[in-house]
């Protein structure tokens, strides 16, 4: 039987066993998916052993994204773009990644009726998350991705990787009131923290959006509607099935029905 994993840290918290257990079973595929904590320093080691011991494949998430990209010996398109992996497996020998978090995001903006073409998006944190999402924006064609972080210096990184005059880079210090979609990338909701910046970046924003899930209340939403009461405020959980929607297609070829998902998720 093929064997899944979600690694990551923390990973207590991760729905991904839920969701891929739920897909097969709509699919009738025989497979086992798990989650598994590493600490940082065995990362590469344990990803390496894993997958010599019949691993068929596994999720990354927060921290080692880009660690995992580095670990690749071939990664797709988007993967190689966005220099991070959330998805891994074994094709002929030989170490794949792959990234999903795009895809996942942009389908869960347009599955919450938010219009993304011609629109100002700002998006907090320069990491992995970050990375793996940023080309699916740009290929939604919107006005302008401002890319905030603590470190400016690392915002630029990626900006001046991609290479897309859409893009640019500010520290949080710098943020403004000019954005219709706020988006938090990093994981300080984990925390039930919020980024230090200036709250009038929700005044005119029509949508905040944290990629954390939680069923415990956000902080980061929270602290959205406290400082603009009429924002439409949406978690990651729809972004965790899409993502992991794709992700399944990437290891059995076939495409889950994720409506289905979501329903079960919600109502459980």
């Amino acid at each position: 039987m093929n064997k899944f994993l979600v690694i990551g840290n923390p990973i207590a918290h991760s729905k991904s066993p839920i969701i891929h257990q739920q897909f097969a079973k709509q699919l009738n595929i025989k497979m086992t998916y798990d989650k598994c904590l590493l600490e940082s320093e065995e990362f590469e080691v344990e990803i390496k052993k894993m997958f010599a011991d019949g691993l068929s494949g596994t999720n990354i998430t927060y921290p080692y994204k880009e660690r995992a990209y580095n670990l690749c010996d071939q990664v797709s398109a988007r993967a190689e773009l966005s220099k991070a992996v959330n998805t891994l497996y074994m094709k002929d020998g030989v170490l794949c990644g792959d990234n999903t978090d795009g895809q996942g995001l942009v389908q869960d903006l347009l599955f919450n009726k938010l219009e993304l073409q011609n629109k100002h998006i700002l998006i907090i944190g320069a990491g992995g998350a970050v990375r793996g999402c940023i080309p699916s924006l740009l290929e939604v064609k919107p006005a302008h991705i401002t890319i905030a972080n603590r470190t400016k210096g690392k915002a630029m990184q990626i900006v001046t990787e991609m290479g897309s005059d859409s893009l640019s880079a500010i520290s949080l210090m710098d943020v403004r009131n000019n954005y219709d979609i706020v988006i938090n990338a990093t994981s300080l909701s984990i925390y039930n923290e919020v980024p230090e910046m200036n709250p009038c970046v929700f005044e005119n924003a029509i949508a905040a959006y944290d990629m954390v899930y939680s069923q415990q209340e956000n902080a980061f939403l929270k602290w959205a509607l406290a400082n603009n009461s009429g924002i439409k405020v949406i978690d990651g959980l729809g972004m965790l099935v899409e993502q992991a929607a794709e992700a399944f297609y990437v290891w059995h070829k076939v495409r889950p029905n994720t409506e289905k998902i979501r329903d079960f998720l919600v109502n459980s």
